[in-house]
C-alpha cells in the first residue's frame, strides 16, 4: 500500500477539519461551489466522485459480468438488508432515540423531521461511493457494478411506496432528474469511459499496460475522496458549528444503524460462506447512503431548513467517517472468509 492507501484515516481527519475551517472561513466561496448544482446535484462533488469511481470502471470485465449469476447469494444478501430490513430498522431507531430516548431534549414537531430525514436515508442504498469502498477492501469490480444496477432499478420502483409507507405520506414524488442525472453521473460514464480505457490498453494484448494505468490512477481516487470530504464539511461548515448537540443527537442513531447493518451483511456473508471479495462490497453496499436522493425529497417535502432536511445532512457527514472505520475492519478480518471466488 501507498501512503495515501496506509494513512487514509489521517488524510480524511484532516480534510475534515480542513473542511470546517475553510468552510467557516471561506463561506462565500464554498456558498458559491455548493450553488454549482444541478437536480440537486452538486456538480463539483459529483466530479470528484467521478475521479474516484473511474479506476474501478476499468477493472471491470464485462466478459466476466455472466459469472455472477453463478454466486447469487450475495446479490439476495444485498437486496434482503436493503429493502427488506434497512429502512424499518432505520424507521425503529429514529422513533426510538427521538420519541424516548431524546424525547426532553427536542419538541414533537422537529423530532418528527429528524425521524423523516433518517427514513428517507434508510429508504436510498448507495448507487456511487460503494465503489469506492468495495476498491479500498479489494471487493469483486464486476459483482460490485451488478449490485449497484439492480439496486437501482429495484430503487425507481420501490422508494416511493416504502418511503410513504414509513413516513405516513400518501404521495411522495420521487426528484427523477436527481435519480437520472446521479445514476448517469456516478454509474454510466464513469462506466462507459471504464471500459473504453479498458479496451484501448489491452487491445494489444499487453496486460501489463492495464496494470501500470490503474496504478497511475490509485492516488487519483484517493484524492478525490479527499477532495469530496473537504467540500461536504465546508458546505455545512457553519451547521456544525453554529449546531453541534443537534449534530450530534441526529448521528447516534445513524451510527448504531451504520454499523448494525453491516454486521447483520457481514455475519450474513460468513455464514453463507461468501469469499471476501464479494461479502465486503455486499455488507458495505447497505451501510452507505443515495444522500443526493435523501436530501432532494426531504427539501421537497419539509424544505430547505427543515428537520429533514438536517438530518439527511448529517447522514452525509457521517457516512465518511464510518464507512473508512469498516473498510479497516473488512481488510483486517480477510482471513474469516473462504479464499477468492
Amino acid at each position: 500500500m501507498g501512503i495515501f492507501e496506509r494513512f487514509l484515516s489521517v488524510w480524511v481527519g484532516l480534510s475534515i477539519i480542513a473542511g470546517v475551517l475553510a468552510g467557516y472561513f471561506f463561506s462565500a466561496q464554498f456558498a458559491y461551489i455548493a450553488g454549482l448544482e444541478w437536480a440537486h446535484v452538486n456538480l463539483v462533488v459529483a466530479l470528484l466522485i467521478w475521479v474516484m469511481i473511474y479506476p474501478m470502471m476499468v477493472q471491470i470485465d464485462f466478459s466476466a459480468i455472466r459469472d455472477v449469476g453463478r454466486q447469487p447469494n450475495a446479490l439476495i444478501l444485498t437486496l434482503v438488508i436493503n429493502w427488506l430490513v434497512k429502512p424499518f430498522t432505520m424507521a425503529l431507531l429514529g422513533w426510538l432515540f427521538f420519541k424516548v430516548v431524546f424525547a426532553d431534549w427536542v419538541d414533537p414537531q422537529t423530532a418528527e423531521e429528524y425521524i423523516a430525514g433518517l427514513i428517507l436515508l434508510g429508504v436510498a442504498p448507495c448507487t456511487a461511493m460503494v465503489f469506492v469502498w468495495s476498491q479500498l477492501t479489494k471487493g469483486d469490480p464486476n459483482y460490485t457494478l451488478v449490485q449497484v444496477s439492480v439496486n437501482d432499478i429495484i430503487m425507481v420502483f420501490a422508494f416511493a411506496p416504502i418511503a410513504a409507507l414509513l413516513l405516513g405520506v400518501s404521495d411522495i414524488t420521487v426528484p427523477w432528474e436527481t435519480l437520472v442525472l446521479s445514476v448517469v453521473l456516478y454509474v454510466l460514464l464513469p462506466l462507459g469511459a471504464g471500459l473504453l480505457t479498458r479496451h484501448r490498453l489491452a487491445a494489444s494484448g499487453n496486460t501489463q499496460r492495464l496494470e501500470n494505468f490503474l496504478a497511475i490512477l490509485k492516488p487519483w481516487s484517493v484524492v478525490g475522496l479527499l477532495g469530496t470530504v473537504i467540500l461536504l464539511f465546508g458546505f455545512q461548515a457553519n451547521t456544525i458549528l453554529q449546531q453541534p448537540q443537534t449534530i450530534l443527537l441526529i448521528a447516534v442513531p445513524l451510527l448504531i444503524q451504520a454499523y448494525g447493518i453491516f454486521l447483520i451483511g457481514y455475519a450474513g456473508s460468513w455464514m453463507l460462506k461468501l469469499s471476501h471479495n464479494l461479502a465486503a462490497p455486499a455488507s458495505l453496499i447497505g451501510t452507505s447512503n443515495f444522500f443526493e436522493l435523501a436530501v432532494a425529497v426531504a427539501i421537497s417535502l419539509f424544505g430547505l431548513h427543515s428537520g429533514a432536511a438536517l438530518a439527511t445532512v448529517v447522514g452525509v457527514l457521517v457516512e465518511v467517517p464510518v464507512m473508512l472505520s469498516l473498510v479497516y475492519l473488512v481488510n483486517r478480518t480477510r482471513h474469516w472468509f473462504p479464499p477468492r471466488q
